[in-house]
């Protein structure tokens, strides 16, 4: 298993937050081949349509992270940027060997 894959795992082991993701970031990124074809089209009077599915999957994917009780990704970054601590693996999942990787150590 890729090493990306595994950590994305380690960081959504939630049930519920597994499946709003999975449902979450399809739609996500169903907003650009979705804007694309409004934009080849000359569509833009449906601006609303890409604008839902990215809105409505990234929420999707907010509210997984909410259960879960850890950081997203997006801000995970920013938080380092900026070196402030971060929730990378919520406490409740996290393995004794991984404490000093989650950024509060």
């Amino acid at each position: 298993m890729p090493r990306w894959l595994s950590a994305w795992l380690e960081r959504h082991q939630h049930p519920a937050s597994l499946a709003l993701h999975v449902v979450g970031i399809p739609l996500t990124i169903a907003c650009i081949p979705l804007a694309i074809a409004q934009l080849v089209d000359n569509r833009w009077d449906l601006w609303w349509r890409p604008a839902g599915l990215l809105v409505g999957g990234y929420a999707l994917q907010w509210l997984g992270h909410v259960i879960e009780g850890n950081d997203m990704g997006e801000v995970i970054l920013i938080k380092r940027w900026l070196g402030r601590p971060y929730v990378a693996v919520a406490p409740r999942y996290q393995r004794e060997d991984s404490a000093a990787d989650d950024g509060t150590a």
